[in-house]
Parts: structure tokens; C-alpha cells; sequence
């Protein structure tokens, strides 16, 4: 199965964005965010669906008790918002800018619902896009409920390689250049920072991995 931890690899903003429609260029403009601003917070009215051109962009929402849990982390060409497609009237979610250079490319629901029935293979890719997005969040809960940190960040760690990863033709071994720090990954498998870090350096004292700031080398398979 393909990553379940992140959207399926379709630059959306490359064959959508209204800039390249011809009825929409003179009105359309983009949304620049720094990081931590929020592009739209739980409860507002869900009127947009919204595109990134660049950065990038966490969704969560916050539990009774006033803890963050993040679900997921969408980077370049990604789409998010898409639940007002279906009907939804206000947002169940937050979405906040975590890059200095983020922007948006935001679309109205009439507009995107309009270029949807003009366009029949985007239709089918924001379909697919959404049932995807719903099966990976059941797999990801099923992890979260039945695995422990260590395991969790194993299958992370092998999916992000199918997302990022490439083989490194000298070694044989599999590196991963990825867009995440710490935190994003630690929040995506739900746990610490300090705890992610730990378990990281087990990984590599067992020799399954090596890492730096900048890359993953995973030196066998792991999960």
C-alpha cells in the first residue's frame, strides 16, 4: 500500500489553480501565510477548498482536554479543505501555516464544483483524493490504537521512503530526502519530540538506520 501518512503523489495545483482558467485569471490571487498563521480555524464557515502553491500546511484539531493531535502535514500542490465539496457547512478541523513562505491558492466551492463538472479527470482526481484521505486516516488510527511508538515509527519510516525515498546506487542503501523537522514526524506518529529522538538513536544503535538533519538512510528493511 502506498504512504498512508500522506496524500497520493498528484500535484493538484498544477492542472486546477484558476490562474490557468481563463474565466478566473483576472479575479484569482494567492495568500501568502507565515508560520504558525492560521488559514482557517474549527467551527469558521467551510466555503473554500484551498490549494498550496508553496510550504506547508498542518491539519488538526484540539482534544476536550486542549492537546493538538495533528492529521496531517500537506506540502506543495497538495489540496485541503476539500470536505466543503461534500456539503460541509463548518470546519471540524484547523489549518495553519507551518513554513515562513507559505501560499495558498484558494477556490470557492461554486467555483471548484463548476470546474469539476468541466473537468472530468480533475473530478475523478479529487474523488479519489478525498476516499484516499479517508482510508488513510482509518489506517492511521488502527496504528495509533494498536501499535507501540517504536513500531509506529517504523511503518512511518518505510512509507515516508516510498514518498521521498530513492536507492543509493553505491551502497544499495535507501535515503530519504523529506520536507519534515522533528516535530511534524513526531506529531504525525503521535508522540513526542524528545520521544522520536529516542527512538530514532535505538534505530540507529541497531544498525537499521542513520540519519542527520538534512536526510534518512535506512540500511535494511525495518517494518
Amino acid at each position: 500500500m502506498k504512504s498512508v501518512w500522506f496524500f497520493e503523489d498528484v500535484n493538484l495545483f498544477k492542472i486546477l489553480c484558476p490562474h490557468k482558467f481563463k474565466a478566473y485569471r483576472k479575479s484569482h490571487e494567492f495568500t501568502s501565510y507565515k508560520k504558525q498563521d492560521y488559514i482557517y480555524f474549527e467551527a469558521d464557515n467551510s466555503n473554500k477548498v484551498f490549494l498550496i502553491e508553496k510550504g506547508k500546511v498542518k491539519i488538526g484539531y484540539y482534544s476536550e482536554s486542549g492537546d493538538e493531535v495533528v492529521k496531517a502535514i500537506l506540502t506543495k500542490g497538495e489540496l485541503f479543505g476539500e470536505k466543503a465539496i461534500l456539503g460541509e457547512r463548518m470546519r471540524d478541523e484547523f489549518a495553519q501555516s507551518i513554513d515562513n513562505e507559505t501560499s495558498i491558492c484558494p477556490i470557492g466551492v461554486d467555483t471548484m464544483h463548476t470546474l469539476m463538472r468541466d473537468n472530468e479527470t480533475f473530478s475523478f482526481r479529487v474523488y479519489k483524493l478525498i476516499g484516499f484521505r479517508f482510508k488513510k486516516l482509518e489506517r492511521r488510527l488502527q496504528l495509533l490504537l494498536f501499535k507501540d511508538s517504536k513500531t509506529r515509527l517504523m511503518e512511518f519510516l518505510e512509507e515516508l521512503c516510498d514518498e521521498y525515498g530513492y536507492d543509493c546506487k553505491d551502497t544499495g542503501n535507501r535515503v530519504i530526502k523529506h520536507p519534515y523537522t522533528q516535530k511534524d514526524m513526531a506529531s504525525l506518529i503521535g508522540t513526542s519530540r524528545p520521544t522520536l529522538n529516542v527512538l530514532l538513536n535505538e534505530l540507529k544503535e541497531e544498525h537499521l538506520i542513520d540519519f542527520n538533519r538534512k536526510e534518512i538512510r535506512l540500511l535494511k528493511k525495518i517494518a
